[in-house]
């Protein structure tokens, strides 16, 4: 049996991982799906004091308090950043980190800092129109979710906490010495800000690639090929 934590986007919450989470609890193994402080059920603890470090504690805590050993830590996305400082502080525990479509930081970095000019002129306009407090979600169709589920997915994203996009990560390095590292490019949808660190990732020894032919949420648009990558890691 292993342990997974799925650690979802920016926007997104741990609803987004129900197709995955049921797939991978049929073949025996523990699942956590938690949502980061500010999103889905979590929203009405938004705040100006949420930042990148209060969601990676808030993964952190997942895994201390469940006792969790040899995990398999998965982020998508935003997630990428959040994963990698959980990993940098707990690295003994962590069996496999997983990349899907995801940031991949040193120290230093900050998503605002690691996306495209493009994504970062819309993620501070929308930050603007709120007083700098949170970032509105991206429809579902702009990441090229599926057309039968981009509905859900509009209404259960919301705003997200822009400090949380601001703030820049500090790493050891720890999170390197993971014995596993595994990054999943999806490249069905257009401009994807992964092209660049995907083709580096794909010459470095240190590095499994993947690559998924569908939209940015690869965990609702493949969830069973998205399963069958994540049991690979064991």
């Amino acid at each position: 049996m292993t342990s997974f934590v799925l650690v979802h986007g920016g926007w997104h919450g741990g609803w987004c991982w129900r197709k995955v989470a049921r797939l991978l609890r049929d073949q025996g193994h523990d699942v956590f799906t938690p949502t980061l402080t500010g999103l889905g059920e979590r929203s009405h603890l938004m705040s100006a004091d949420i930042n990148l470090d209060t969601q990676i504690q808030d993964v952190a805590n997942v895994i201390a308090y469940e006792d969790l050993d040899d995990v398999v830590l998965a982020g998508h996305s935003f997630g990428g950043m959040v994963i990698s400082g959980v990993a940098d502080r707990m690295a003994s525990r962590i069996a496999a980190l997983v990349y899907l479509d995801a940031f991949v930081p040193d120290d230093g970095d900050s998503l605002m800092s690691l996306t495209t000019g493009g994504f970062r002129q819309f993620l501070t306009d929308g930050a603007s129109r709120h007083g700098g407090l949170v970032s509105p979600p991206i429809p579902a169709e702009g990441f090229s979710v599926n057309p039968g589920d981009r509905a859900w997915v509009d209404a259960k994203c919301g705003p997200h906490p822009f400090a949380a996009f601001l703030q820049r990560i500090s790493l050891n390095g720890a999170w390197k010495t993971v014995p596993q590292k595994t990054y999943v490019y999806c490249d069905g949808w257009s401009p994807n800000p992964y092209a660049e660190l995907y083709e580096r990732l794909n010459n470095d020894p240190a590095w499994t690639t993947r690559t998924a032919p569908c939209g940015h949420d690869i965990m609702i648009d493949m969830p069973d090929a998205l399963a069958e990558m994540l049991l690979a890691q064991n």
